[in-house]
């Protein structure tokens, strides 16, 4: 196992070192629902760490729009997210940036060697898949094992590759997994209708995820809104009644911090300590009150934290749903909403290119 990881390391090294060392070269990171959650977390500490443009764009939008999201013909580096890779738009949207642009390589993170994703660019010479250990293919509705695994790849492959930390986000996930449960169970019995999730940076991405994780486990019973800790001012407060939990994950940026614990110390004085749950990697000021505290994390970056805050709302999706009495293997029994999606059309681009020209 160790040799296959070592040679896994020198052929993605190989593959992306020399694209990273062009200072021309763009980096988007791609993929629809979870896996476009991804992007968003790892996208800004990529950017800073490579010093370089490195933009997330969900399939969904590149599929539907483009000639907007690839405007600016530039050398590429596109990485798409997928659990399975048998989404409709996961292989358009790598096609449509071989149409559109005229360099482009393909880094691939996937969970299915069945997926049409991997199929498509197992054997290309710009393409380079990276197939996630077997565990991560979630058989769930939801995406849980396969979210951390691509999000922690996509991390270490195109930032730095620190196996300590790993080691320290396991455990304090485990930890959460051990000593949480209790407490997280316990807000399910409290009568909430509504759960807010906020985040700053990297951590808005996470909220997104956060707050759609309990809408598919409890098929939508539970209403659920996620924004940023500055952003959630601007009209969308207006969500919060008394039927509402909000959980804030505290930034570990001592700036970005102070803004986080701003909307604590608001939403509490509002409505109350125990309706408001700070999570973060250290403690937070005693007169805001308590915090929800993983330990062995402090100092680590947004986007790496993401992967073990994640498993808080995990952990609240699941027990939600076992509250409420949705199955949460298989919340849509009657396949209202699909584990991998159906139904698309992908419309080609060049048909689309004459009407307009025709029109004009």
């Amino acid at each position: 196992m160790a040799a296959d990881a070592v040679q896994l390391r020198e052929a993605v090294d190989g593959f992306v070192g020399p694209l990273l060392a062009r200072a021309d070269l763009r980096v988007i990171i791609t993929g629809a629902g979870t896996s476009a959650f991804v992007g968003q977390i790892a996208a800004p500490t990529l950017a800073r760490v490579l010093n370089r443009r490195v933009y997330a764009v969900a399939t969904t939008d590149i599929v539907s729009n483009p000639r907007e999201y690839f405007a600016e013909d530039v050398p590429t580096l596109l990485v798409s997210i997928a659990r399975s890779g048998r989404s409709p738009e996961s292989v358009a949207a790598t096609r449509l940036a071989d149409e559109r642009l005229s360099e482009v390589r393909h880094l691939i993170l996937t969970c299915d060697p069945t997926g049409d994703l991997y199929l498509d660019h197992q054997t290309r010479e710009q393409s380079m898949v990276v197939l996630m250990p077997d565990r991560a293919n979630d058989e769930g509705f939801a995406m849980t094992s396969s979210f951390s695994s691509m999000l922690l790849s996509c991390l270490l492959i195109l930032g730095h590759d620190d196996r300590s930390l790993v080691e320290a986000l396991g455990g304090a996930a485990e930890d959460i997994l051990t000593t949480w449960q209790g407490r997280i169970a316990a807000l399910t019995e409290r009568g909430y209708e509504r759960v807010v999730y906020l985040g700053s940076g990297p951590l808005a991405g996470l909220a997104r995820e956060s707050a759609l994780k309990l809408l598919e486990l409890t098929a939508g019973r539970i209403v659920t809104y996620h924004d940023s800790a500055l952003g959630f001012r601007h009209g969308p407060k207006a969500v919060v009644d008394d039927h509402t939990l909000v959980v804030v994950y505290i930034s570990s940026d001592p700036y970005t911090r102070q803004y986080d614990l701003d909307i604590v110390a608001e939403l509490r004085a509002d409505r109350g300590a125990d309706n408001v749950i700070a999570v973060a990697a250290e403690p937070i000021p005693p007169v805001l009150g308590d915090a929800w505290v993983l330990g062995g994390v402090a100092g680590v970056g947004d986007s790496f934290l993401a992967a073990a805050y994640v498993v808080v709302a995990q952990l609240l999706g699941l027990s939600f749903a076992l509250h409420i009495g949705t199955t949460p293997d298989n919340p849509f029994p009657a396949g209202d909403v699909n584990r991998v999606v159906k139904g698309v059309t992908i419309h080609p681009l060049a048909v689309a290119n004459a009407s307009a020209k025709a029109i004009r």
